[in-house]
């Protein structure tokens, strides 16, 4: 689980997975507010072109820093 309120400048960008019942999904963050964090996970492989992307609205409680 991620807490919004911990979130930083820096952490845009960073790579995180999302966790459900059913799948893990990859993505990256592309911002946030104060109820859910914006996360792009499909870019065309042009992942250095990340923030041309739409973010998906995540509930944080679902979404985990990648470790490689």
């Amino acid at each position: 689980m991620i807490d919004i309120n911990k979130l930083t400048k820096d952490d845009i960008g960073k790579w995180v997975v999302y966790k459900s019942k059913l799948e893990n999904e990859k993505g990256r963050i592309k911002s946030w507010n104060d109820k859910c964090i914006f996360v792009v996970y499909a870019s065309n492989n042009e992942w250095d072109n990340y923030q041309n992307y739409t973010g998906c609205s995540t509930n944080p409680e679902d979404l985990y820093l990648k470790i490689d």
